[in-house]
């Protein structure tokens, strides 16, 4: 996974499916595109490249609570 795209990783969406990820805590949205599997840490349900990370900003905790739709 390039960390400089937009790009994330789901157990079960298709490759190439692209999601709207919005942080519950700020309301910032980021389009991305799914292109790996994972997470593999229970509990978790999208792994983020860290330039989505950024765009919604959870840089600095890791982690955040989340909604997402699929949009493409």
């Amino acid at each position: 996974m390039n960390a400089s795209y937009l790009t994330a990783a789901h157990r079960n969406l298709k490759f190439g499916t692209k999601v709207a990820v919005t942080n519950k805590r700020n309301g910032k949205t980021v389009v991305v595109r799914i292109n790996d599997r994972g997470p593999f840490i229970r509990g978790r349900v999208l792994d983020l490249s860290k330039a989505a990370a950024s765009h919604i900003g959870m840089i600095n905790s890791g982690t955040a609570s989340i909604c997402y739709r699929v949009v493409g």
